[in-house]
């Protein structure tokens, strides 16, 4: 029995890359608690000011969503993929929070980036850069832990590459507002996974134009969003924090 358990452990020996795409599957799993599904990406909101009423308002709900996300966040995700380390993510931190124009939008990015680095210290155990930067930063106060600039480092760190990276982040976000969509019981869980698919081809050109742009080029593209999420906090009955 002892000389099997020696051959188990002995064939248990990965590489790095061997690893990755399994870190790469956790990282899109919904069961990681980043706490992506406390937060509806402004559809709550929408739908009580009636912008989205029906399945079909929510496709151009959604690939809005993913057209300022591109545009707004995917050069945060790519330069602290790119650039992995404390200096950068400092530096990005501060201007994501600068750039954030309502406050609903910047406490879900805080909430979500705090969790996730919480998640990516205690899970991704090989990388112990993790552990130490969160004790670090939650000592020093120096950093607000926005979510697209922490996703960045960590899948830099975990080594995974910008476009993966990028497509990843765009996957996310249309994950999780489908998710509260179906929520909110706009589209039933069939029909949800039928707009995530026809969103997918809408998901990938958006990601081959806004992929791998300077911090300096991030812009918000649909204005009216940003203002329907803001209006989140004054809603009298929600359901989601935002």
């Amino acid at each position: 029995m002892e000389d099997v358990e020696e051959k188990i452990e002995g064939s248990l020996q990965f590489t790095p890359n061997e690893l990755l795409q399994w870190s790469q599957w956790q990282l899109l799993d919904s069961v990681l608690p980043t706490g992506g599904f406390a937060h509806s990406f402004g559809v709550e909101a929408a739908i009580q000011a009636r912008l989205v009423s029906g399945p079909e308002d929510l496709r151009t709900f959604v690939i809005h969503i993913l057209e300022n996300t591109g545009s707004l966040l995917l050069p945060f995700v790519y330069t602290l993929n790119t650039s992995p380390n404390v200096e950068t993510w400092y530096k990005l931190d501060k201007i994501l929070d600068a750039t954030l124009t309502n406050e609903v939008s910047r406490k879900a990015s805080i909430s979500q980036g705090s969790a996730l680095l919480r998640v990516a210290a205690a899970v991704f155990q090989e990388v112990p850069y993790f552990k130490t930067m969160r004790e670090m930063s939650l000592a020093s106060g120096a950093v607000r832990f926005h979510h697209a600039p922490i996703f960045g480092l960590v899948c830099g760190l975990l080594g995974l590459n910008a476009e993966t990276s990028q497509k990843t982040y765009l996957f996310i976000t249309m994950r999780d507002v489908v998710s509260a969509a179906t929520r909110l019981n706009l589209v039933g869980p069939l029909g949800a996974a039928v707009l995530q698919h026809q969103v997918a081809a809408n998901a990938e050109e958006l990601s081959k134009k806004w992929m791998n742009r300077p911090v300096e080029e991030a812009c918000q593209t649909s204005p009216l969003l940003d203002t329907i999420q803001g209006c989140h906090g004054y809603l009298f009955s929600r359901l989601f924090c935002s």
